[in-house]
């Protein structure tokens, strides 16, 4: 790589797979308030909900493990049952909602890491203003998208079931779906990967920014995907290694108490605070990777480096 000014997380140049995870780390160790602080506290209150939620339940109704357990109970424990899941899938959409500011978050601060500026949690949030509505929006328009399209290749296969023999039907079913899963990783790659960055740091829309996506990643797909899908395996294997210690403990906690409502707690205190611990890695860390992938992809094709450079108060090269 050519020599190039580095005045913050990053060389001003295009970025090789080193720089961009030297530079993640950089960055989450440079604002850890506006990264890790806004995963751990999106997280920890979304867990803290149904957390409360279910212990007034299993307070109040005499649930426990043993409770959630059995295949035999009356009516009003199923009813109780079925609040207490709700609350937890709940909590799982609110943190998965959060999750999603977060990502608008770390981008600014990437944005600003990269020449030499720190953000703090608040003035983090604040970068995000005007744009959370937009990225709410990005993120339902992909979700139902990526529903259409299971539901479109679902709907395909079942045709093919039901008008083919049984033995080409398995075999034609098999590639179609195969061929569904490798375009919906190709769409993911072009399409959605990328979206959130330009999203927030550039004055466009949700449909904009899915095209500054796809020109982008033109023709440096398999690199933005290959690093993609890497940083997947990382942060899927840290956060499951992080985790471990608060399910060890947990496990053994609530085979201590028995069955009792004690038990039940402790379970989903546990199974929060691993949760929290697991986010504050893996939200900021990958949000990191994709405005660096981001940046890299207009230092290579838009000159950007010199924009950066400008801003960073450098006249030189």
């Amino acid at each position: 790589m050519p020599v190039a000014h580095k005045p913050g997380a990053i060389p001003l140049r295009p970025l090789g797979l080193g720089d961009i995870y030297d530079g993640a780390f950089k960055i989450i160790r440079f604002s850890p308030g506006a990264t890790v602080g806004s995963a751990v506290l999106v997280t920890a209150v979304a867990m803290a909900i149904p957390i409360l939620i279910t212990s007034f339940l299993a307070t109040l109704f005499d649930l426990s493990l043993t409770t959630f357990e059995s295949t035999q109970s009356s009516s009003a424990e199923v009813t109780d049952l079925i609040a207490a899941n709700g609350t937890l899938l709940g909590g799982s959409v609110l943190q998965a909602i959060g999750l999603i500011f977060v990502t608008g978050m770390v981008a600014h601060v990437t944005a600003a890491a990269a020449i030499g500026r720190r953000l703090s949690l608040g003035q983090a949030w604040a970068a995000t203003r005007g744009s959370r509505g937009k990225l709410v929006g990005l993120s339902v328009l992909l979700g139902l998208g990526t529903v259409l399209y299971l539901g479109v290749a679902v709907a395909a296969v079942a045709v093919l079931a039901v008008t083919l023999p049984p033995t080409s039907a398995i075999v034609v079913g098999v590639l179609a779906g195969l061929a569904a899963l490798v375009g919906l990783v190709f769409l993911w790659g072009r399409v959605y990967y990328l979206a959130v960055p330009p999203l927030m740091l550039e004055p466009v829309g949700v449909l904009a920014a899915l095209g500054r996506s796809w020109r982008l990643t033109s023709r440096q797909f398999w690199r933005t995907i290959g690093i993609a899908l890497l940083t997947l395996m990382i942060t899927q294997v840290i956060g499951g290694i992080l985790s471990v210690p608060f399910t060890i403990v947990g496990t053994v906690a609530t085979f201590s108490s028995g069955d009792s409502e004690l038990g039940l707690i402790l379970y989903l205190v546990t199974t929060g605070l691993a949760a929290v611990v697991s986010s504050a890695f893996v939200a900021p860390f990958t949000s990191a990777v994709t405005t660096l992938q981001y940046l890299d992809l207009r230092m290579r094709k838009e000159g950007y480096d010199v924009e950066l450079l400008t801003r960073a108060g450098i006249t030189g090269s």
